[in-house]
């Protein structure tokens, strides 16, 4: 199949108006624009080079989700135009995003990070710090982003029951804090799982494979 057919089935397959996260790494700018041009306006890369390479070349309504791990280093090259920053996974790097925030004069929208997956290379953060975060957020302590919600990576794997209860385990930490303060992004789901995600209450999904087909390069 085809960009545009990939992008439409997609679609066909969004429920309850989930966002969808086209994720773009490894693939050409000129892919990117394809589906751009068919209407997709949010785009996730996973490294900040590869994003600082592409992000010139195409429209600059482009709404740029970082979703990979971050190094505290690299966060001042993304500060300047970043919409959101998906994989935050320490109180460190929440701290520097703030501070390179603060100096851009802009606030950054970031999701939590949370380990979900019983897979050891997973990024994230505890449920416990997590919520301990939440609350030094709450109070103030982070004036320049805004923590808009929670992403989390399900085990890689064919067994549903189990990615499903993962899922839930992060719907449930979500309806906790949006009881503390409101929170918009549920983001969870890739290509191979999210109808589950959107099942279990995912509101953003992130899929690249799926639309731009299996690409281990870009150009």
């Amino acid at each position: 199949m085809s960009i545009k057919e990939n992008y439409k089935a997609i679609q066909d397959q969004l429920t309850s108006g989930a966002q969808l996260v086209a994720v773009s790494k490894t693939h050409p700018v000129s892919a990117i624009q394809e589906v751009y041009d068919l209407g997709q306006r949010v785009f996730g890369e996973n490294k900040v080079q590869e994003l600082m390479e592409k992000a010139p070349l195409l429209p600059q309504d482009i709404q740029w989700h970082l979703i990979g791990h971050l190094q505290t280093n690299k966060v001042k090259y993304i500060a300047p135009f970043i919409d959101t920053i998906q994989s935050v996974d320490s109180e460190k790097l929440l701290a520097e995003i703030n501070k390179e925030a603060g100096k851009n004069n802009r606030s950054i929208k970031v999701l939590l990070q949370v380990k979900i997956a019983a897979e050891e290379s997973k990024f994230g953060l505890e449920i416990s710090e997590a919520k301990a975060i939440f609350k030094q957020y709450i109070d103030g302590n982070f004036p320049h982003i805004e923590i808009t919600g929670l992403m989390g990576m399900a085990t890689f794997t064919d067994n549903e029951p189990q990615i499903r209860k993962e899922f839930l385990t992060l719907k449930m930490l979500f309806d906790e804090l949006n009881q503390l303060k409101s929170l918009k992004t549920l983001s969870m789901g890739m290509s191979d799982d999210f109808p589950v995600a959107i099942e279990c209450g995912a509101n953003s999904v992130r899929v690249g494979s799926a639309i731009f087909g299996r690409r281990d390069y870009f150009q």
